[in-house]
């Protein structure tokens, strides 16, 4: 603050403090914008879960828990999110352990491919079983059997190559951080390659292990896409409420289940936040980078693994762009570019509408995590927790009950905010506060490596806060806003769970777009149009990158001038 706005006015009054007033406007913009778009909605579903005629009472409860429809989808959620965080796990500890404790080329080409799911809807995956597998799949015909891919096995597969990136992730970053010096010292003591797996890697990486399974179970038990597609008659909490509020137009049974799908996530969340602490605390100051020695057998057999999973991953993904242009699948396998041509479903127009909500969402994200962050640092510990925890909760709602949440509150002419249902902002700020946690962490990431000292600096040169935010710290944690920009737009270009309650047949989303074409027979312009979402998704991503790199070169020149 300078002496100017330090010194008192001529009536005796401390000048107006407009660091303060700027430090209010920062938190409670964003703390407003989690109030009405975050913690009513979920008070609505609630509410909406104990509303009973007229007044409140546990008589929904009571009839969703004497239905045996529930329970079987409780059932088979529970069996699918467990069978599938194991398989996810697994593979994911192979490609992980294979990139940063193994030694053969070609890293960066497994790298690159297990990304793939992250760029589509989860959709695509179904798809593509669909395509290999299904009555009339490549591999079906090829082998001359008919497979029943629809149903457990089939959504097995798909969830499983949906969440793998993630349990890739999770689980690299813990590997990659095991110290190089505790290697050593088994060397020197004479411990085999499997003793040092079994006693040092396993159990450094074991709360890695366990946040890749929370993440990967949280990730299948609340997913929509892949159940709708490849389901079949394998219900599961996430078609159930779909079924309740869309089928029957039951809201207050579909605030129910819900709720019911909530409390698992919710469990699944606390206990893979308290691993990532754990794995942070444990993580020491000073470590040796581990670099690995070739070794034939241990490499080879790693390297053959994790390229047989990214050749799978290839071949659904692939099957997907290839059935696109198919003249006529399976009878006239010719190319053309004819299923382009997409006319029903509202065409194009929901790509186009698509892209620009993500990009509004991606923007008005940023600013608004980069407002909270610069507003929570000059709050005091005590104030600036409960915020960083609310700002924090989103990610332990599902899409599914976040969107229900908001057709429940904004399709309701009790409150102004009906202005907002039906519109392309209200799809905008669901996707926005779907991924709000991720967008948030990521930028206070940044925040913290920001230096003290500079803003003091700034600060006794009489520079205010809008000044200090302007040329210090949104310039130093530019690369975080960047990549959070581009975090907020892919996730809200494929992300359909959160928005499948808001569409309308005036206004739709590219991944409702995929769903619809696929209901209605049209299998081959589904393909397409998932296609066109992923080539968005990719340029966005290729936009990313090169952003990064021209800033780090910019810097790098910068600090050498």
């Amino acid at each position: 603050m300078s002496l100017q706005e330090q010194a008192p006015t001529r009536a005796g009054r401390p000048a107006f403090d407009s660091d303060r007033l700027l430090t209010l406007v920062c938190v409670g913009l964003p703390l407003l914008g989690l109030i009405l778009f975050f913690a009513y909605p979920m008070l609505i579903v609630f509410l909406r879960s104990i509303t009973v005629g007229d007044g409140f009472g546990l008589g929904n409860y009571a009839e969703v828990l004497s239905s045996s429809g529930f329970w079987r989808a409780t059932r088979h959620s529970l069996i699918m999110g467990g069978a599938t965080t194991l398989l996810s796990v697994l593979l994911g500890f192979v490609i992980a352990h294979g990139l940063y404790r193994c030694a053969f080329p070609g890293k960066w080409l497994i790298r690159g491919i297990i990304v793939l799911p992250l760029l589509a809807p989860s959709l695509v995956q179904a798809l593509g079983l669909i395509f290999l597998l299904g009555r009339n799949g490549v591999i079906s015909r090829a082998l001359g059997v008919e497979i029943e891919i629809y149903g457990f096995w089939g959504l097995l597969i798909a969830n499983t190559l949906y969440a793998l990136p993630q349990a890739v992730m999770i689980i690299g970053a813990a590997l990659v951080l095991l110290d190089a010096r505790t290697y050593e010292a088994a060397d020197v003591m004479g411990a085999s390659s499997w003793r040092q797996f079994r006693d040092l890697t396993i159990p450094s990486a074991r709360f890695g292990i366990l946040n890749a399974g929370f993440v990967c179970f949280t990730i299948t038990i609340t997913d929509f896409g892949n159940a709708a597609v490849i389901g079949g008659d394998y219900s599961v909490l996430a078609t159930e409420i779909y079924s309740q509020v869309v089928g029957q137009r039951n809201f207050n049974m579909g605030a129910v289940v819900g709720i019911m799908l909530l409390l698992p996530t919710v469990l699944s969340y606390a206990i893979e936040r308290q691993a990532m602490k754990r794995q942070q605390a444990g993580q020491a100051t000073g470590q040796v980078p581990y670099r690995p020695v070739f070794a034939p057998l241990r490499d080879l057999s790693m390297a053959a693994l994790s390229m047989l999973i990214c050749v799978c991953i290839v071949a659904v993904i692939g099957i997907v762009v290839y059935a696109s242009f198919v003249m006529l699948w399976p009878y006239n396998m010719s190319l053309s570019p004819k299923h382009y041509d997409i006319t029903l479903a509202g065409g194009y127009s929901s790509l186009w509408m698509t892209i620009l909500i993500s990009l509004a969402a991606a923007a008005g994200g940023t600013l608004a995590v980069f407002l909270l962050g610069l507003g929570l640092r000059r709050l005091p510990q005590a104030l600036a927790q409960p915020v960083q925890i609310l700002a924090a909760m989103p990610a332990a709602v599902p899409g599914m009950v976040l969107g229900l949440a908001y057709i429940l509150t904004f399709n309701s002419t009790a409150t102004p905010l009906y202005l907002l249902y039906g519109t392309a902002a209200l799809i905008g700020i669901v996707n926005f506060y779907h991924y709000h946690t991720q967008a948030f962490l990521t930028a206070m990431t940044g925040f913290r490596q920001l230096p003290a000292a500079l803003e003091e600096a700034a600060g006794s040169l009489g520079a205010g806060l809008g000044r200090t935010a302007r040329d210090i710290v949104a310039p130093f944690i530019a690369p975080m806003l960047v990549s959070v920009f581009f975090f907020l737009f892919m996730r809200s270009m494929v992300t359909l769970s959160a928005v499948v309650f808001l569409t309308t047949p005036e206004l739709s989303v590219a991944a409702v777009t995929i769903m619809r074409l696929d209901d209605a027979g049209l299998t081959s312009q589904a393909a397409a149009f998932s296609t066109c979402v992923m080539a968005v998704v990719c340029v966005a991503v290729l936009s990313m990158k090169l952003t990064l790199a021209l800033m780090a070169r910019r810097g790098q020149s910068g600090e050498t001038v």
